[in-house]
């Protein structure tokens, strides 16, 4: 009896190691590149020894044919990664708005390595794609991935076909939808961009002598500051939101 039971429970304990290992290897705060691997696959397989009780009667039964197991993994690859890679496109927007920023306060020019995404990025983007993960966890948002991640076996049961045009159809929404999302975030500093140049314009006219570049420079940056000490906890909040509404179809 044991013989027969024990590689059933093996196979499935490995089948949702593989959904939950492809979500934390994308998703934002939990599976950031700064973390150490060992630490995420810890955590992978906590998370999965936590989730096998309640999911495991809606597990299949091991496959007859290596082709099958083949298919069967993918199958929760593909499902995996579409969780997790909603979850990083939303985190993407504050990498977008941040960009947007930068450029708007004169700081594009201003690198640094964002951990986040693994590339150097203008500082803004940095600061704020990290205070987006600390977001993440004060707000307990990261429980919502994991939550997810619980859900998703009642909406994409193993063993089914993975609808890849619909996975299509969100991927690109969610694409579309960070970008937006970054545009209304950096919104403040598009029109202050707009009004403070458009400004520096007509005084060039109207003072030619006037070292306009001498003058801009400092004060763009000091006024971006000031903006983004008015409006940061607005961004973040609008972030977590548009987080929380970002999952919302993974956790019906």
């Amino acid at each position: 009896m044991l013989s027969a039971v024990l590689p059933a429970n093996l196979f499935g304990f490995f089948l949702i190691f593989v959904r939950v290992g492809a979500i934390i290897m994308v998703a934002p705060a939990l599976g950031e590149i700064m973390i150490p691997a060992r630490v995420r696959l810890v955590v992978a397989l906590t998370t999965t020894l936590a989730i096998w009780p309640a999911v495991s009667n809606n597990l299949p039964a091991l496959p007859d044919s290596a082709l099958g197991t083949g298919l069967l993994i993918l199958g929760e690859v593909l499902v995996g990664l579409l969780i997790g890679g909603t979850a990083r496109f939303i985190m993407a927007s504050l990498h977008v708005g941040g960009s947007i920023i930068a450029f708007q306060t004169g700081l594009a020019v201003s690198q640094t390595f964002d951990p986040t995404q693994g590339i150097q990025a203008a500082i803004i983007s940095s600061f704020l794609t990290l205070l987006g993960v600390v977001m993440i966890f004060a707000t307990d948002m990261h429980l919502v991935i994991l939550e997810a991640i619980t859900n998703s076996y009642s909406q994409f049961p193993p063993g089914n076909y993975a609808p890849l045009g619909d996975f299509a159809q969100l991927a690109m929404r969610q694409v579309s939808a960070s970008f937006a999302l970054g545009v209304q975030i950096a919104a403040p500093f598009i029109v202050y961009g707009l009004v403070f140049y458009v400004g520096l314009g007509l005084i060039a006219r109207l003072m030619p002598q006037l070292q306009v570049f001498f003058i801009a420079m400092p004060l763009n940056i000091f006024l971006g500051f000031v903006l983004m000490l008015f409006l940061i906890s607005g961004i973040m909040m609008w972030f977590t939101q548009a987080f929380q509404d970002g999952m919302a179809p993974f956790l019906r």
